[in-house]
């Protein structure tokens, strides 16, 4: 049995079901939507890992079934809090319930896609990029600063350059222009990352176990994810990547503990390759339907291959 925990409103957690669904792999949703109304949870640790079982509506599954697990945390935008308790107490019994279903999602046997762990490295780009370099991608050059000057600095000596957010909460990357520079000067109130702009053609890298499929993105947007708000155009298509890169995906996928990631990557005019970052919880709806990457079906099946996933994956990890 799979368990899927995430919000049904959410449209990737809902293609997951479906695609669970059209494959004849049962599953049980936990909707975090409405978690912890409508649920429960009966959990006790032993030096085996954790034994008890989950609740919902018109189901309960014992630990012990579970062959894989698929976790999508929902914002609090969309999350319904119990409305028999006051707010400050529904609030607070919300947090007591995500932070036992956090910790047991860290402790499942079964291959999770994916444990909070994993993902940690997103909250902070500058640290990530550390790792990134190490697993052997080519990063760009990246100034985080709160020093007005240092940021004019770093333009004067880059010409071109982007600006983004420091940690893992979604920013619209954007180019440092003279309006931006005509404020640079607030800069002293926060720091921001600045990155030299390098030229070339995104591709986005969806890891599923040791499975890559890679989208090559044509747009003239500088964040293509948000070329409409622009007025640009989107268009995707499968791509093949080098040996090498494709070596370093799976790598930093698997030293990151991440079974299933969203890595995204550039590919320069001359042909270099350059890595951004990684998300430990990729949107890859908008990937899939532009190109017909089966990324659902691959995750449905490393979902319901469990105990065998497992040991292919503790294989891969093992490998140099």
């Amino acid at each position: 049995m799979i368990l899927v925990a995430g919000g049904i409103a959410d449209k990737v957690t809902e293609l997951v079901c479906a695609r669970l669904d059209a494959c004849g792999f049962a599953y049980r949703l936990l909707d975090l939507g409405r978690y912890p109304s409508d649920h429960g949870m009966v959990v006790h640790w032993n030096g085996g890992g954790p034994e008890g079982a989950l609740r919902g509506p018109g189901w309960e599954l014992d630990l012990a079934e579970i062959s894989g697990a698929y976790v999508r945390f929902l914002g609090p935008e969309g999350r319904v809090l119990p409305t028999d308790l006051p707010g400050a107490t529904a609030t607070a019994l919300r947090g007591e319930a995500d932070a036992a279903l956090m910790a047991l999602i860290e402790d499942l046997p079964c291959p999770v896609v994916n444990r909070l762990g994993g993902g940690m490295s997103n909250n902070s780009k500058p640290y990530q990029a550390l790792l990134l370099a190490r697993a052997g991608f080519r990063v760009p050059p990246t100034l985080v600063t709160t020093d007005p000057d240092a940021a004019r600095a770093f333009h004067a000596e880059h010409g071109a350059v982007i600006y983004k957010s420091i940690s893992g909460v979604r920013s619209i990357v954007r180019r440092l222009g003279p309006e931006q520079l005509g404020r640079i000067d607030l800069l002293r109130h926060g720091p921001a990352q600045f990155q030299a702009f390098v030229p070339g053609q995104d591709v986005r890298v969806h890891t599923v176990g040791e499975r890559l499929f890679a989208t090559r993105v044509r747009s003239e947007a500088t964040d293509y994810r948000y070329a409409s708000r622009d007025g640009l155009a989107v268009s995707m298509e499968p791509a093949e990547l080098p040996a090498s890169v494709a070596a370093a995906c799976r790598r930093i996928a698997r030293e990151l503990d991440l079974l299933h990631a969203g890595i995204d990557l550039r590919e320069t005019p001359e042909g270099e390759w350059v890595c951004f970052e990684v998300n430990p919880c990729p949107g890859f709806l908008f990937y899939e339907r532009q190109t017909g990457q089966p990324i659902s079906l691959a995750l449905a099946e490393l979902l319901h291959g469990g105990a065998a996933a497992a040991r292919e994956q503790a294989g891969a990890a093992a490998m140099p």
